[in-house]
């Protein structure tokens, strides 16, 4: 398929389409559309920003408009409430004029309200696993008409600690049914939950994911943490465009965002513990210009998806080289070039190289300018004191270990990734989204 309108669609969707102006498809949305059209289980993997969300929506909106009948037809699991807030973004721009609706089913909204659009009559279900399963628990949610099930970001999902959450889930869905798998990467550690509940699935893999897109130059500063603020403005004043600043606190960004907002510059910071309203109030202002400079947790690195960001910006080292493709995948989407550059402290020599292994590419070392001015000290309490401290790698929770340490090696990345041991020596801890604390992974980093 080289078109959208090569396709056998209903025709409201391909006027859809054209009134949106998807014409030409992305090459993961090339392969997974026609065997998804087709009724085909998928598994599909790419890089971020590459369109996976459009490559299941429009063949679920096809399958439901060839046949009207009531009830949850189509159930959609998203890791965050801001992914799916998106990807109902996406699903109301293609369904116009076919009478099909979405509800919405995550923590931190109304819960009243999105049990009355369920009940109103919504064919399709965007939800996120522990929302989900908290309807389900109460009998509020009647799944035994799904026949499409679509698992997005499924790996992030399973970090966060929803296995067993989607399991649940699945029980209550009925055998006969199209699933289909979307996700930036698909470890060897999620092959139990492919083999279990996908059904002969068409593979796609698109490009690496265990690479930055060819589309963003990796840049490196070494520089120590009291000049990373005044190197932060220095490209501010001198660039253009808009700035993704990823620190590695929720502390941390409120810091960041207000110093800032005090220099003149329209910063807003987003995490966690802000309440849905300040999110959204938060991303819309980002992604319309109000804000130039977004300030975000990893919260940000696979949940929201903002087309534009012309620098993403590693204030903080993430937590391994994963989170690291995740960040740096904010910005050159779709076509268009970014930048992406990390700040490191001398000390953090030895976790560059990690990532430059892992990634199998150097991040161009880029010259510090002199006279930056020295930030104040930084008072932080003991949470974030023990968050900053933890080596990289580190489970981002707990500071257990969950596919690294001191001692991390891209053997030992490769191994976590399949799901056997490192260096010769067995795991000895379960996997974190086996544990209790697994589901309440990332809870203070983020």
């Amino acid at each position: 398929m080289n078109k959208f309108s090569d396709l056998s669609l209903q025709p409201v969707l391909q006027a859809n389409l054209a009134a949106n102006g998807f014409v030409e498809p992305t090459p993961v949305q090339a392969e997974a559309i026609p065997p998804a059209l087709a009724g085909s289980d998928v598994v599909a993997t790419a890089q971020t920003g590459t369109g996976k969300t459009l490559a299941f929506v429009l063949p679920l909106l096809n399958k439901l408009s060839e046949k009207r009948t009531k009830g949850v037809r189509a159930l959609i699991l998203s890791p965050t409430r801001e992914l799916a807030m998106q990807i109902q973004e996406v699903f109301n721009k293609l369904s116009a004029n076919t009478g099909i609706r979405a509800a919405i089913a995550v923590g931190g909204l109304n819960e009243n309200a999105q049990l009355q659009s369920i009940k109103r009559g919504a064919e399709v279900l965007i939800a996120t696993p522990g929302r989900l399963c908290d309807f389900i628990g109460r009998r509020l949610v009647n799944l035994k008409t799904t026949e499409v099930l679509v698992l997005d970001e499924a790996d992030r999902m399973l970090d966060m600690g929803f296995l067993p959450s989607i399991e649940e889930i699945i029980a209550q869905l009925p055998t006969e049914r199209q699933t289909m798998l979307f996700s930036a990467t698909i470890e060897k550690s999620i092959a139990h939950l492919i083999n279990k509940h996908v059904q002969k699935p068409v593979r796609i893999a698109i490009g690496t994911t265990t690479t930055a897109s060819e589309q963003v130059d990796l840049h490196v500063y070494e520089i120590d943490g009291a000049r990373k603020l005044g190197l932060l403005r220095f490209m501010l004043a001198k660039e253009q465009g808009s700035f993704l600043v990823f620190a590695r606190t929720k502390h941390g960004t409120d810091r960041l965002a207000k110093k800032l907002s005090g220099a003149g510059v329209k910063a807003i910071g987003l995490h966690g513990d802000r309440t849905q309203n300040q999110r959204n109030q938060a991303l819309k202002g980002f992604q319309q210009g109000y804000y130039r400079v977004l300030v975000a947790t990893d919260v940000a690195a696979r949940g929201i998806h903002v087309d534009g960001v012309a620098h993403v910006v590693n204030f903080d080292l993430p937590q391994g080289p994963e989170d690291f493709i995740h960040r740096v995948g904010r910005t050159g989407r779709a076509g268009n070039r970014g930048v992406a550059s990390t700040f490191a402290a001398p000390g953090e020599r030895g976790s560059v190289r990690i990532i430059e292994r892992v990634l199998k590419t150097k991040l161009q070392r880029q010259e510090v300018p002199t006279e930056l001015p020295a930030d104040q000290p930084e008072i932080r309490d003991t949470e974030e004191v023990a968050v900053m401290s933890r080596p990289f790698g580190a489970d981002k929770s707990h500071g257990k270990k969950s596919f690294a340490s001191k001692s991390f090696s891209p053997k030992s990345f490769a191994a976590k990734r399949s799901g056997g041991p490192a260096a010769g020596k067995p795991f000895r801890k379960a996997a974190p989204w086996k544990s209790k604390a697994g589901a309440h992974r990332a809870k203070v980093a983020r």
